[in-house]
């Protein structure tokens, strides 16, 4: 039996107490206001963010943890007796995070093997992900394994989410393909998914009801699925959103989490996301 651990970073939204029962290690992400600096998880949680996101004059932005945050997770495996590592990161289409851990792979593989893996999502389409791989790595899988179920779990990893405002996204650079939604802000509220790791535009709808209804349709419509997560962005209808979704099986139970610093920077406060893993 191997011992692999699995490493992620903060985009993946996962909870401090979800990542402790799984035994992820994250590495954490930055976030600026203004001058203010921040790190993820750390020195700002998700409660502190959206606070300042509705008192602060100006967008938050992220930076990616430099390779040597991880090298350290990387040599902390190591320390621990493990035989591996896989490192499961947030889309390169969106974040130099990717990068950031190839170059720390490449820098401590003469002490420990390091699969570094695009994931090609966020969120919790990111940290359903890093919850299978890791529950599957805790029965001795080894790092090639490992390797492969990751590849296959990318095309069945779903993101869709509704946002108030395209501001954010736009201001970021992370509008992708819903780009065609600006000119049209104030009658829409638009619904995004990923596509190829980058922010498409995935349905117009007029009012923030249908918009919400229409992403719980998408889970409601799924082919069976097997993890099921919602995230909330500081929605005051979260609530009307998980009742929603009443009806909607999943192998494992549902995971509701708060949209964090890294993604929320770039889909403002109001957004909700549901992301879930199909069993095919």
């Amino acid at each position: 039996m191997a011992l692999i651990r699995v490493v992620t970073d903060s985009a993946c939204d996962l909870s401090a107490e979800l990542a402790a029962a799984s035994n992820l290690t994250i590495v954490p992400l930055s976030i600026r206001f203004g001058s203010e600096e921040f790190v993820d998880g750390t020195t700002l949680s998700a409660d502190d963010f959206w606070a300042r996101c509705a008192a602060s004059p100006v967008l938050p932005e992220t930076s990616a943890p430099s390779p040597g945050a991880f090298q350290e997770a990387f040599e902390s495996a190591a320390d621990d007796g493990y035989d591996g590592v896989l490192c499961m990161n947030i889309s390169s289409g969106v974040s130099a995070t990717y990068q950031a851990a190839v170059t720390a792979a490449k820098a401590i593989g003469d002490r420990i093997p390091v699969r570094t893996v695009d994931t090609r999502s966020m969120t919790m389409g990111q940290g359903l992900m890093a919850m299978d791989v890791a529950e599957k790595a805790a029965t001795g899988a080894g790092l090639d394994e490992l390797a492969t179920h990751t590849e296959q779990l990318i095309g069945r990893a779903k993101v869709y989410g509704v946002v108030d405002t395209l501001e954010h996204l736009e201001k970021g650079g992370r509008i992708g393909g819903a780009r065609a939604l600006l000119g049209s802000l104030l009658s829409i509220k638009p619904v995004v998914t990923l596509v190829d790791g980058v922010v498409e535009e995935e349905s117009k709808q007029r009012t923030r009801g249908r918009s919400l209804h229409y992403l719980a349709d998408k889970a409601k419509d799924s082919p069976p699925i097997s993890r099921l997560a919602v995230c909330n962005g500081a929605a005051t209808d979260i609530d009307e959103f998980l009742a929603m979704l009443d009806g909607v099986k999943s192998e494992h139970p549902l995971v509701v989490v708060d949209l964090g610093p890294v993604v929320g920077t770039h889909t403002g406060p109001g957004t909700i996301g549901v992301c879930f893993l199909t069993v095919d």
